[in-house]
């Protein structure tokens, strides 16, 4: 990664979370048995807190802007955080919520289960982004949108357009929880956002639409500067204006999915704001993703900037480029 100015800095909003995680295992426990296992890690996780904590790994000033209780999920979320090198002041405490948490089930060989309480996420709002804070950012993120019932897309919509009076790129990512139907309010933010990232499961659920490129099509038609959808093992594509790229996931040993496609949000704004070129992003973007899943939980995995770089440059990377 090239070097970049200590001045520089992203603000992360939306989703912080206490995370237990349990496991790797092999199966779930039967009715009534026991299961023993060696150890529960107790982490931080949610869109915002993964992302800033990959950015803050790659050398990338970050910030978290959202909403925790007064307890000891709130004491796990700060402490990680600020060890980590994250900035918290944009943290609230709130008193009609705990803390945001969720029980993630690793099972090896199948895709996580998870047991969520939203707690202090139901509190968090646009209208507690400090615009002042957003004016001296270079690059502003919020994930889980749709699942914060508090941060309406009217005032997002709102919220983006100063980003783009203050030249602060937008990265936004969604949440889609389940029998979600209507995304007009998505829709009125997708012209204010420079880089779309959904996977392609949400994608499906928002465009109507199962194939990947007809899904990034469909948001570039609505607006988005750039939609890159995440696929996991079968890699990414991104679509601007007429030009279509695809890149191949890297390989690697899977231990605990949960988090990269955070950590993949985390290495194209970091490689965005080093002026690299959608290939490059690409690729330093997947790396990341895919090294999150070597260990437990959404940070331990991840590589460094000195890490990635040596990786991409001792790896081929397969690229395709189309018209569409």
């Amino acid at each position: 990664m090239p070097e970049t100015s200590q001045t520089l800095s992203v603000g992360c909003a939306g989703i912080v979370v206490a995370d237990t995680y349990c496991g790797p295992m092999d199966s779930i426990p039967r009715e009534g048995e026991v299961l023993v296992i060696d150890d529960m890690l107790s982490s931080v996780g949610g869109c915002a807190a993964n992302v800033a904590s990959a950015l803050a790994k790659q050398d990338v000033p970050a910030a978290v802007a959202g909403c925790v209780g007064h307890d000891q999920g709130a004491k796990i979320v700060l402490d990680t955080l600020e060890n980590r090198g994250v900035d918290c002041s944009q943290i609230r405490k709130v008193d009609d919520y705990s803390t945001s948490q969720t029980t993630i089930l690793v099972v090896k060989g199948q895709d996580r289960r998870f047991v969520h309480v939203l707690g202090a996420n139901q509190a968090f709002s646009i209208d507690q982004i400090d615009r002042q804070w957003i004016a001296g950012l270079r690059c502003f993120y919020l994930g889980g949108l749709l699942l914060m019932p508090n941060v309406l897309c009217e005032q997002l919509a709102d919220l983006l357009q100063y980003c783009r009076t203050q030249n602060v790129l937008t990265v936004l990512d969604v949440v889609v929880p389940q029998g979600l139907q209507n995304f007009t309010g998505l829709e009125a933010c997708l012209p204010w956002v420079d880089y779309f990232l959904p996977n392609d499961d949400e994608a499906a659920k928002i465009s109507g639409k199962i194939d990947p490129v007809e899904q990034a099509i469909h948001f570039r038609d609505l607006g988005a500067g750039t939609t890159v959808i995440t696929r996991g093992s079968e890699g990414a594509l991104a679509i601007r204006d007429n030009e279509l790229w695809r890149v191949a996931a890297f390989p690697v040993d899977a231990v605990d999915l949960t988090g990269c496609g955070d950590a993949f949000a985390a290495g194209l704004i970091a490689s965005v704001l080093c002026d690299r070129e959608i290939p490059p992003t690409l690729a330093y973007a997947s790396i990341l993703g895919s090294s999150c899943s070597r260990a437990i939980g959404c940070y331990d995995g991840v590589l460094t900037a000195t890490q990635a770089e040596a990786f991409i440059r001792q790896n081929q990377v397969e690229f395709d480029h189309t018209s569409v």
